[in-house]
């Protein structure tokens, strides 16, 4: 197969998610990091793509002027990596969707939700490639807990609880100039949500794409603690779903003590499964009347969409670059199909499930701005 092109916009120096899709880009050996507008400071810019190996003659200090010509050339990408704040998705996207260049973007899909419906419409008359990196969906072991619903060793699902909790925004380091922490808590750049916007709309993906199941109707209690936020640093959400199951979700980033504790237990009439990210390589499945039992990684109760999205031997750890390198595995298997004008469909996040976490978010800051009462997902 022929490497994919792939240019990047926004990740340029002392930016974390940048490297990380760049790590999970390089791990499959299916992409090529070729061209790059890493920063609108034209210096900047420059030295970040020196220093990860880009050409000079293809780094560029504006998306626009990436886009256009990147866009003309008879070797210019395939597909780009949009890493910026979340303010910057929509208008970046839409000029490399103009391009006919394919988009792997970050999530949230965008600022707000009108941005969002726009873009998704964009995509699909295009017809291209667009990838969210909603990266906890290719973990081996949720592929695991997805299979099993999908079997029906669950049973008719009835409980969904889920907590993603840190503690990184529990002092105002905005105030300190912290770069990560700056965006993310005002809303010019990260919308209406917080928390719930950074790390909620994980929690959300997550327990749709495990379970099959969508919401359909939510209530939120969201709060603002350190300082003099405006946006979300905790929240607390109760999730109808359509066949009747009711979920938790705890959201948090002023939880002291907690790192990355995103975890998720699901319960049915005929059973619970259990995952928590920070111990990946295990799911927990409780059958109703059984003895409990612990499915591993690469393990001999694992089945087929698990193992296929496992690289190393049972026993070792394997976990958040793996998930996201499985998200551009997956991307560069949907590229390819488009490169050869074949249907194909694969467990990748797409446009629709970015505009889901985009109505979840618009509809929790008008629940609680409404007095925490129940919205609708449904439009």
């Amino acid at each position: 197969m022929l490497k994919i092109k792939l240019g990047m916009v926004g990740g340029g120096k002392d930016a974390f998610i940048g490297e990380v899709h760049r790590m999970a880009a390089r791990l499959d050996n299916r992409y090529e990091l070729v061209a790059g507008a890493l920063s609108s400071n034209a210096k900047r810019a420059a030295q970040s793509a020196l220093e990860i190996g880009i050409d000079k003659r293809r780094s560029y200090s504006s998306y626009k002027e990436m886009a256009a010509k990147e866009g003309k050339l008879k070797s210019g990408i395939d597909a780009v990596a949009i890493v910026t704040p979340n303010h910057l998705h929509a208008d970046v996207a839409k000029e490399f969707l103009k391009a006919g260049i394919h988009i792997i973007c970050d999530k949230p899909l965008t600022s707000s939700l009108q941005d969002a419906e726009e873009l998704a419409a964009l995509v699909k008359s295009s017809g291209l490639v667009f990838a969210v990196t909603y990266n906890y969906s290719g973990y081996p072991m949720v592929r695991q807990a997805k299979e099993m619903i999908a079997d029906g060793l669950l049973g008719n699902v009835r409980v969904v609880q889920l907590e993603y909790a840190q503690d990184w925004l529990a002092t105002n380091i905005e105030q300190k100039g912290q770069k990560q922490a700056v965006w993310r808590t005002d809303p010019k750049q990260a919308g209406r949500g917080g928390a719930i916007g950074d790390i909620g709309t994980h929690a959300f993906h997550l327990a749709e794409f495990i379970t099959g199941l969508r919401a359909n109707s939510l209530l939120a209690d969201l709060d603002c603690f350190v300082g003099a936020r405006t946006l979300d640093d905790n929240a607390n959400i109760l999730l109808h779903y359509k066949n009747g199951a009711k979920g938790m979700l705890w959201v948090s980033q002023i939880a002291s003590g907690k790192e990355n504790r995103l975890q998720i237990r699901i319960y049915g009439d005929k059973g619970g499964l259990e995952w928590a990210q920070e111990d990946p390589n295990y799911l927990h499945f409780m059958p109703l009347g059984e003895s409990k039992r612990l499915i591993t990684r690469s393990g001999s109760g694992a089945g087929p969409l698990a193992n296929a999205a496992s690289r190393i031997p049972s026993g070792h750890p394997e976990g958040f670059i793996e998930g996201f390198a499985n998200i551009y595995r997956e991307t560069a298997d949907l590229i390819e199909a488009h490169r050869e004008n074949r249907e194909y469909k694969n467990l990748v996040p797409d446009v629709d499930d970015g505009l889901r976490g985009m109505r979840f978010v618009d509809k929790a800051v008008t629940s609680n701005q409404a007095g925490a009462i129940w919205q609708s997902l449904d439009h």
